[in-house]
């Protein structure tokens, strides 16, 4: 394989990495102003909470074979939260 080759898809691998790292799209992306983290960060949202928007926004966006596995994950967050408060 040329020289030239493997250095682009050096390259592309970097940068896929970092896009899956700062700002991935199943999240919104950096220019969403909806974005999940700002979301969650702007409504000041708990972690158990934070989690829940997390796997609700992203369900069947990061990877379409998980999109059940991502809702039944954000209900169990959003269930601990609620078990959190009626427990207090």
């Amino acid at each position: 394989m040329p020289k030239i080759i493997m250095l682009l898809k050096m390259f592309k691998s970097k940068i896929m990495d970092k896009e899956m790292v700062n700002h991935p799209s199943h999240y919104g992306g950096k220019d969403n102003p909806y974005e999940v983290i700002k979301v969650i960060e702007n409504w000041n949202l708990d972690f158990h909470l934070g989690n829940t928007v997390k796997y609700i926004s992203r369900a069947g966006k990061k990877d379409t074979d998980k999109e059940l596995q991502d809702l039944k994950k954000a209900m169990f967050y959003l269930e601990r939260k609620i078990n959190n408060l009626e427990n207090k």
